[in-house]
Parts: C-alpha cells; sequence; structure tokens
C-alpha cells in the first residue's frame, strides 16, 4: 500500500484552486506551477477563462510564480482558452505520461523541486507529477460532470480516496 502512498497521494489538497495563494506557494519554496485545465480551472465545456481564473492567474504573475498549463485536451481546446491571455500550455499532454512535465518545468526555467502540479484528477494529474518528482496539489473539480475519458478514472479515484480516507491520509471535512 505504500506504492499507492507513493504514487497517487497528493502533496496537499484544497477545496479550489484559487484558495492556493502566492503566500502559500512561497511558504513552500515554490515558484513555478504547472497546472491541469478541465475541471481544474474551469469546466471541462466552458471554453474561455473566467472572472476567478484571470484573477488567479494575475496573483501569482505579480508575486513571479510561473503558471504553465498542461493539458491532455486538443490544440483548439487548450489555445481557444489560453491565447486570449498569453498564458504558457502544453496541449495533448498524454498525462500520467511524464514528458509534459518536464517539458513545462523546462519552460519556464526552474527546477523541479520548486514547481507544483495542480489539478484535480489522481489518475492524470497527481500520478503523473509524483512519477516524475513534482510536489502536486489535488483540487475538487469545478464540475460534478467529466468528459468521457475521465468517466473510468474517477471510478478508480473513488476506491483510492476511500483508501486515503480511512488512513487519515486526505481529509476534505465532509
Amino acid at each position: 500500500m505504500k506504492l499507492l502512498e507513493k504514487y497517487f497521494l497528493p502533496s496537499d489538497y484544497f477545496r479550489e484552486f484559487h484558495s492556493i495563494t502566492p503566500q502559500y506557494l512561497k511558504s513552500r519554496g515554490i515558484k513555478a506551477v504547472i497546472t491541469d485545465l478541465d475541471n481544474t480551472l474551469v469546466g471541462y465545456d466552458e471554453p474561455e477563462a473566467n472572472e476567478s481564473v484571470l484573477e488567479w492567474f494575475k496573483s501569482m504573475n505579480e508575486n513571479d510564480i510561473k503558471v504553465t498549463i498542461v493539458s491532455n485536451g486538443s490544440r483548439n481546446r487548450v489555445g481557444r482558452f489560453c491565447d486570449p491571455h498569453d498564458i504558457e500550455y502544453i496541449f495533448r499532454a498524454r498525462k500520467p505520461l511524464g514528458s509534459a512535465y518536464r517539458k513545462a518545468v523546462k519552460m519556464m526555467d526552474e527546477d523541479k523541486r520548486e514547481t507544483v502540479m495542480i489539478g484535480d484528477q489522481l489518475m492524470t494529474d497527481v500520478f503523473g507529477a509524483n512519477r516524475v518528482g513534482l510536489e502536486s496539489i489535488l483540487v475538487l473539480p469545478v464540475k460534478k460532470k467529466d468528459g468521457w475519458a475521465t468517466v473510468v478514472n474517477r471510478r478508480i479515484e473513488r476506491v483510492l480516496m476511500k483508501y486515503f480516507d480511512q488512513k487519515g491520509l486526505i481529509q476534505w471535512g465532509d
């Protein structure tokens, strides 16, 4: 069961991405953020950044914390979201494979020990980050509904979350 914790237990967890402040990240020695897009920042069916997302990006920028979106989504999906706001991104990332995580760290010219991955899925975001030695932060999905490719992952995730809850490793307080 130690392997479950090594690969699927996030370094930390928050209910929502915008609760992750620059002050919190700096207190952990974090200078760069890799974040998922769909159901982490906005619903998978929301094509554009909302005010909450833009304010969060602005806050990170004002505090010299670099942010790159790493998404399994298509170029069209991710580009439509990021391009109007000059947000760096990697599309079709093939998470949880490690190449996109390493590429994002290199793009931001930061050390992986000072980089964190923020995402809503244990099976892709957390697992991929943990495999390549990044810190990981799990957030609750912004919407209950997922794209078809995520449905199976969510079933496996529920089993893992129950295990972590029983061990006292993740407690959302519900």
